[in-house]
């Protein structure tokens, strides 16, 4: 696992964080990418604390969910990017495939079928960018 960290000065001089980490595609690696989202966000929280109690969560949930489909629907390594915005965080999972995800139907006999619509409904942004080497799906979430 790789980890990169940087720091840049925006224009109004706040600081903006941001966060790039590279895993091997193994199912552990869906746990690591959240502890290292929480990471990142509990190093935000002592420059910004956000502005809900349930942004926290909902930014971790939706690095989880997109780490697991990452693992499940595209076997190979993927990145995780988390970027502080003005208002928000957006975070940038890159995969191997360039197959766009697509909600499935939930049933109660088998498991899956509510992340897709579940990062719809947390994210105030989410769009996805196929690429040569696979797509990123960006998300934005309040802070």
């Amino acid at each position: 696992m790789t980890t990169e960290h940087s720091r840049d000065r925006s224009a109004a001089s706040e600081t903006v964080q941001e966060r790039v980490t590279r895993y091997p595609g193994d199912l552990h690696d869906v746990t690591d990418a959240r502890l290292d989202a929480e990471e990142f966000l509990d190093g935000l929280a002592r420059v910004t604390v956000p502005a809900a109690p349930e942004h926290w969560d909902d930014i971790l949930l939706v690095v989880t969910e997109l780490a697991a489909n990452a693992v499940q629907y595209a076997p190979g390594p993927f990145e995780v990017r988390l970027r502080r915005t003005f208002d928000g965080v957006h975070v940038v999972v890159h995969d191997t495939s360039s197959t766009p995800p697509a909600p499935r139907p939930f049933r109660r006999d088998r498991d899956g079928g509510v992340g897709w619509y579940l990062i719809h409904t947390l994210c105030s942004q989410v769009s996805v960018v196929a690429k040569d080497d696979g797509k990123d799906i960006h998300v934005f979430l309040p802070w």
